[in-house]
């Protein structure tokens, strides 16, 4: 270096890099320090453990002179150990332990690989050059451990809260030996007399490093039975401080019970009748007490019902529950180690509907045309909401009474009364009521008129309407099946056709205690497809000849051919209608040509010479 600003430079980058450094010359004049061999390296070294440590060693040499040896070695016990010895570009390394482990870079840095807890030792690096004479320097080389995660275990089988002692926690494996803290919630704990201890063991392992265990001492309550605590490991490493945490346990701690709850579930006001029903007893002690349940009876005497209940868990079970179910119940624990007794009792209310009735009046028999009022009337302890339905379940009205007039056949059905609890989801009761209207029977209908062929088998239908139930008969002789339907009952009769019954018809006769109802059912001969087309064919040709016949007796009196008398004028003055009528009359029946005879407008028989201007023709069917 040249100058003092030249040392004030390097100066400064040795301190940056950790350096120990002799004082700097007075003044700004470096002729007193420029005489002499100056080595500087690091204070201290901190490495851990299984890496490799790096020892920079530096020197100044005035007149930018070169060294003749540098000499690395460590101090054990007050004795220097040399490790090796370099002369230029060649490396003489000694005998040592550290054998295999070393090596020294083109800055004359030492590196030592695999470093143990045995290394942590004082390390000389000393440098020779010449007529400059000697110089050295040393490094204290730490080597530490990063502690293992703490483990903390909690006493498995918990404990009471007349015992103080928590949890336990240890680390293992920490160089330079670490402390424990313990906390509870996150809140550190601090030693406090008579209420919280925290004594620690530190242990020095064969391998150098260090073990620390901690249990804590604490007084605790029941508040503290959801309490997580946990322990930190704190250590220093290069000058600051650095903590590892343990996972968060938490202590289970017995204590005694103090409150007794019991409780209907569901709730007692929604409880009815057929319901399975919970008796649930809780105390807050830990463990749970033994649980026994009790129901009153008659005189405050109370029956013992734990043989059907869960005493461990609590519960007593009431199936399919009555109204004989309702009462007061009591739920009753003994803890065993201060035996004290604690007990709630809760009244059960079990909700019905009872006494449902249907009243008609009047109450004799009904004929068509009467009127009836239903009335309906039930019992429960809530307030009760009435419908009545019919017997398709469809809403007819709502209210205690139902009024029913002008009845007849088809209004008689089975009513029934719903009881409703609208404060108690579910409790409903129904009572059903018939309400039968009596009278003969009333035909409503029969397959008439009926139209069917000679032999054809046929169906003959009769349905009627009546109470008490009526019976049906034909006054023909036949297969017959019934059919009933509520008031309706309906009879087939399959008979074979004939000429009789073509010709008289069938009788259905329908009766019971109330009377006779008979109609009549008319048979009408259907005539076959093939006759139906020879008579029209028929019409149509006797059409054509009337047409024929009349253009020609036209034709020929245009011409003059037929002479006109005075009964042919007289005709043919007659109004048009009467003289260009044509009449076409079709008879089932055969007649002789004689009977045929042409006739006038009025009806009268006329001679030949009257009957030029109208023609009548007559077809047979």
């Amino acid at each position: 270096w040249r100058g003092g600003q030249a040392w004030t430079q390097r100066s400064r980058w040795l301190r940056h890099r950790g350096f120990s450094l002799l004082p700097a010359p007075d003044g700004l004049c470096p002729t007193a320090a420029a005489s002499k061999l100056e080595v500087s390296m690091p204070a201290v070294v901190e490495v851990e453990s299984g890496g490799t440590a790096r020892i920079e060693c530096n020197f100044y040499i005035p007149g930018n002179g070169s060294y003749t040896y540098i000499n690395w070695s460590y101090i054990d016990r007050n004795n220097r150990v040399r490790l090796c010895r370099i002369m230029g570009s060649e490396i003489l390394e000694e005998n040592t332990d550290y054998k295999g482990r070393l090596s020294v870079g083109e800055d004359n840095t030492l590196s030592i690989s695999r470093v143990t807890m045995q290394d942590a030792r004082t390390f000389v690096c000393q440098v020779g050059a010449g007529s400059h004479g000697m110089g050295e320097n040393r490094t204290e080389l730490h080597v530490y451990k990063v502690p293992e995660a703490p483990e903390i275990v909690a006493n498995p089988a918990g404990i009471s809260v007349q015992s103080s002692e928590i949890p336990q926690c240890g680390s293992r494996n920490s160089l330079p030996p670490p402390n424990i803290t313990w906390h509870k919630n996150g809140e550190q704990l601090q030693p406090e007399e008579k209420m919280v201890k925290i004594p620690a063991t530190l242990t020095r392992e064969s391998s150098g490093l260090y073990t620390v265990s901690s249990t804590l001492f604490a007084h605790v309550t029941r508040e503290d039975r959801n309490s997580l605590y946990h322990c930190t490991v704190r250590y220093w490493l290069r000058g600051q401080r650095h903590a590892v945490e343990s996972r968060r346990v938490n202590v289970t701690i017995f204590y005694p019970a103090e409150h007794l709850k019991l409780q209907v579930m569901p709730s007692s006001a929604l409880v009815k009748e057929g319901d399975d029903v919970k008796l649930v007893c809780e105390a807050d002690g830990n463990p749970a007490p033994v649980f026994s349940f009790y129901k009153r009876g008659l005189e405050d005497s109370w029956q013992d019902l734990s043989s059907l209940a869960d005493t461990d868990s609590g519960v007593l079970n009431l199936h399919d529950v009555k109204k004989s179910s309702s009462g007061l119940y009591k739920c009753q624990t003994l803890d065993l180690d201060d035996m004290r007794q604690l007990e709630k009792d809760v009244e059960l209310v079990v909700n019905y509907i009872e006494g449902v009735r249907v009243k008609m009046e009047p109450s004799s028999p009904l004929q068509e045309g009467d009127s009836v009022s239903l009335s309906c009337d039930a019992h429960s302890p809530v307030a009760l909401d009435y419908q009545w339905r019919d017997e398709k379940g469809r809403k007819v009205a709502e209210g205690n009474q139902l009024f029913l007039s002008n009845l007849t056949f088809e209004t008689s059905s089975n009513f029934s009364c719903k009881v409703i609890a609208p404060s108690v989801p579910g409790l409903e009761q129904s009572k059903q009521v018939a309400v039968a209207v009596q009278g003969k029977p009333r035909i409503v209908a029969i397959s008439s008129p009926l139209y069917v062929r000679q032999d054809e088998v046929v169906n003959l239908t009769c349905k009627a309407i009546a109470f008490p139930r009526p019976s049906v008969h034909w006054n023909v002789n036949g297969t017959a099946h019934e059919y009933v339907e509520n008031q309706h009952i309906a009879s087939n009769l399959t008979v074979r056709v004939n000429h009789d019954l073509l010709r008289a018809g069938a009788m259905c006769r329908v009766s019971n205690a109330l009377g006779i109802s008979e109609k009549h059912i008319q048979l009408l001969d259907q005539k076959t497809p093939e006759s139906k087309g020879v008579i029209i064919v028929a019409i149509i040709v006797c059409i054509l000849v009337v047409a024929v016949l009349g253009s020609v007796i036209y034709f020929l009196h245009k011409k003059g051919k037929i002479p006109c008398g005075s009964a042919g004028k007289q005709d043919i003055t007659k109004p048009e209608a009467r003289k260009d009528k044509i009449v076409v009359e079709v008879k089932s029946d055969k007649l002789s040509e004689e009977a045929g005879l042409l006739q006038g407008a009025n009806g009268e028989k006329r001679p030949a010479a009257d009957q030029v201007g109208q023609s009548v023709v007559h077809c047979p069917s």
